[in-house]
């Protein structure tokens, strides 16, 4: 089925939100690798880096001692910011980076709610990771 994993079941909260997040983010990969690339090169190289991005975070995670797993999880967000402001930081002002990046940020954000609780992923369709048309 859709992006199963082992037949072990969860035992805390904790294994519940990374098992989540690994359902979810490995449902992301696949459509990545069959979705149709963006025309537009630089929104196609985003679109990498946010898929290389995701991939590195989920081998970190599988990576890491199964009772590590949710605290790796819980540490990244830490660092992409951090990466987020370094690089927004270096933006002229005109471009407004700061609201730019906190929009992405919420978008992501949003977007972990929408994966249906039942199978682990959003039907919606479309990549539209990054609000493209802004």
């Amino acid at each position: 089925m859709c992006g199963e994993l082992d037949d072990e079941q969860p035992t805390t909260g904790e294994d519940l939100h990374y098992d989540r997040f690994l359902v979810h983010a490995r449902a992301i990969l696949a459509g990545s690798e069959r979705g149709a690339k963006p025309d537009d090169p630089l929104i196609a190289a985003i679109d990498e880096l946010f898929t290389a991005a995701l991939s590195r975070a989920v081998r970190d995670c599988e990576g890491a001692d199964p009772s590590r797993r949710y605290a790796m999880l819980s540490l990244q967000p830490l660092v992409f910011a951090r990466v987020a402001g370094l690089l927004a930081g270096h933006l002229s002002i005109g471009e407004d980076p700061l609201r730019k990046t906190l929009e992405a940020l919420m978008h992501g954000y949003a977007e972990a709610d929408s994966v249906e609780p039942d199978h682990g992923h959003d039907h919606a369709g479309g990549s539209g990771h990054f609000g493209h048309s802004q």
